[in-house]
């Protein structure tokens, strides 16, 4: 199915049931503001604002010492393909031996950090399934900003989760080694 076929079905607001499609389908198609989750396309609203801050304050200071370090790329809202799912974390970090050869499309690889900041309209089931989903399919760091709490979840394996208060130091570990900052300045 391709975009003209999903627009004509959904003309401007979405119907109860979106089409399915195969990831094939998905990832030959240029629809963008999806989500692909085991055969269901999910609409990604736009972020608001306070969403945005919080994205952006974390990708400022940690793309600028990527960037420095010449340890790889990192991404906002950029498609990666995560097993059977097409994902789009808020924030993502690719290692240079992890970089795909073409950037014209979503990346055949998960990210090497996943960061996802908590929205309003999100689940705790949504987040866990997206997390175990990254470290499933290979993603050796996800981190979890929830702004209400003003806290950073870590997870490194499905046994293996830090949550940090705005008080304690967020860490690169060895995906991004290195790097640091205060959590509070996350939610500034």
């Amino acid at each position: 199915m391709d975009a003209q076929e999903v627009h004509q079905i959904m003309p401007d607001s979405f119907p109860a049931e979106l089409p399915k499609m195969t990831l094939e389908e998905f990832l030959e198609s240029d629809l963008e503001g999806y989500e692909y989750i085991k055969g269901e396309l999910l609409p990604m609203p736009p972020p608001s604002m306070f969403h945005g801050r919080i994205s952006t304050n974390l990708f400022l200071p940690l793309g600028l010492y990527i960037r420095e370090n010449q340890l790889g790329d990192i991404y906002m809202d950029v498609g990666f393909t995560v097993g059977d799912r097409v994902l789009i974390p808020d924030v993502a970090f690719l290692t240079n031996a992890n970089m795909p050869e073409s950037l014209s499309k979503v990346s055949p690889v998960p990210p090497d950090l996943a960061v996802e900041v908590v929205s309003p309209s999100d689940t705790l089931h949504r987040i866990q399934e997206k997390v175990f989903a990254y470290l499933e399919a290979g993603t050796q760091l996800v981190w979890v900003l929830e702004p209400l709490a003003k806290t950073v979840t870590v997870y490194r394996s499905e046994t293996d989760i830090t949550t940090l208060t705005r008080n304690d130091t967020l860490s690169g570990e060895e995906v991004v080694e290195g790097f640091s900052c205060q959590v509070a300045e996350l939610f500034e």
